[in-house]
């Protein structure tokens, strides 16, 4: 039980930290470009399956990159699951 909490707790920063640090990522594009139109990008996983998207090739590819490193992550942890 006591675990359970740790783990929500950390899983609690970490959506907090993600947050600021999208927070402060629109700040300093809005800062360095002085306006809000620039290049986006994410991706969206569905199960282990990774989905990118992008406005601009180069981007998109950066996506796939980060997506394909998640899905990585998601069959190393349920490997070490099954374990």
């Amino acid at each position: 039980m006591a675990s359970s909490r740790g783990i929500i707790r950390i899983g609690s920063y970490l959506i907090s930290i993600g947050v600021l640090l999208l927070f402060a990522g629109f700040l300093l594009s809005v800062m360095q470009n002085g306006s809000d139109s620039g290049d986006f990008g994410g991706f969206v996983l569905i199960g282990p399956i990774p989905i990118a998207f992008g406005s601009s090739p180069g981007i998109t590819t950066s996506m796939m990159y980060v997506g394909f490193f998640m899905f990585l992550m998601y069959l190393f942890i349920w490997r070490k699951m099954r374990w």
